[in-house]
């Protein structure tokens, strides 16, 4: 037998729980595949961002660190200093520059706390606990919302950042203004609270928190988004956060040099300049979400309220076996163990087949 190698990994890996990326459905005679798993827009960007693509040559170069061309136009469509803006590979990567600057293990051993809902985003808990931080996990409500007000019971002297996650995914709700308002109130401004806006573009609902305007009230408040949903750029990693000077002066520190290639940037602000196009993309998903939902009530289905691309099934112990009947209709769809299955908004065929599927699959747990 060999001996184990001398060589060993950070004890926090035993710690983390796997990412699990949404697989492409398995091929079934006679269907055509679609991919419900990774809550993708699968109509893709507008053609001005393929043409921009097509236009670029420098891929012998390095892309500028700080994405100024990008932070410049963001700063016009968002009315605020691109001082503001740190960019990053993706919303998570975003988040991680931002778990890693303010929370982590202290020298004398004591663990700074993060505090998120959960269920939500599943990588909260591997870059909470890479960093050296401790996860708070506060439950979901009954109706899979965030429970502001357990969250704010939970902090203590060692919280450092609170995760609100609007929409949440898997799960779908929306938080409202008033809601998050009533919740910075209770929170010390020592405190850095992000808003994960990566669905924002898909809201409709109309009392929603607007999370530019906290973070114009608010010291302490950090917006994430992120161009891989709405604006269809998931392969090339292109995210952002907003906050305050002095708080983006301490991401930049920290911030991975390179994290956003030319080519995504290039294509980012193409995306911007043609928004009109992005909005059509949305609406459509969004019209689609609708009659999603409207199909799921009339099959007697009750799910939470999505504001996302998304719907949550809460399945429970029936969730794996749901998973395998889509697999046999060529539609993959993501499982979350014995608590529920997200279902991406997907192209009209493929969610009238969901539907379809959902008629045939009693609800309830």
């Amino acid at each position: 037998m060999n001996e184990p190698h001398p060589i060993r990994p950070r004890p926090v890996l035993s710690q983390l729980p796997a990412y699990a990326a949404g697989k492409a459905a398995a091929p079934v005679e006679g269907l055509v595949s679609y991919k419900l798993s990774s809550n993708e827009n699968p109509y893709g960007p507008v053609p001005a961002v393929r043409a921009a693509l097509a236009e670029f040559t420098d891929y012998c170069r390095y892309p500028d660190p700080l994405s100024t061309a990008l932070r410049e136009r963001l700063g016009q469509h968002l009315d605020l200093s691109p001082q503001d803006i740190v960019t990053g590979a993706g919303s998570l990567g975003a988040l991680t520059q931002i778990i890693t600057t303010f929370a982590g293990a202290n020298p004398d051993g004591v663990q700074d706390e993060v505090i998120y809902a959960w269920r939500s985003f599943e990588a909260y808990p591997i870059i909470v606990r890479a960093a050296g931080a401790r996860d708070i996990q506060v439950p979901l409500t009954a109706d899979f919302r965030h429970d502001l007000d357990a969250m704010a019971a939970a902090i203590t002297e060692r919280t450092r950042v609170i995760i609100l996650c609007t929409p949440n995914n898997p799960t779908g709700p929306a938080l409202t203004g008033a809601d998050v308002e009533a919740f910075l109130d209770r929170v010390p401004q020592d405190v850095l609270v992000v808003l994960d806006e990566a669905y924002t573009e898909f809201i409709t609902q109309p009392d929603a928190v607007d999370a530019l305007a906290v973070y114009r009230r608010h010291d302490n408040v950090v917006v994430l988004r992120t161009f891989s949903k709405a604006h269809g750029l998931a392969n090339l990693r292109v995210g952002y956060s907003v906050s305050h000077p002095h708080i983006t002066q301490y991401l930049r520190v920290l911030a991975t040099p390179f994290a956003v290639s030319s080519v995504a940037e290039h294509a980012a602000i193409a995306s911007l300049d043609h928004l009109d196009e992005v909005d059509e993309r949305v609406a459509r998903i969004v019209a689609e979400r609708g009659r999603v939902m409207a199909g799921l009530a009339e099959l007697g289905w009750d799910v939470p309220d999505s504001q996302g691309n998304l719907v949550w099934l809460p399945l429970g112990e029936r969730a794996p076996e749901f998973v395998e009947a889509a697999g046999r209709r060529a539609l993959a769809v993501r499982g979350f163990g014995t608590e529920g299955v997200r279902v991406t908004i997907g192209e009209a065929e493929a969610n009238t087949r969901f539907l379809e599927l959902c008629a045939d699959f009693p609800p309830g747990p």
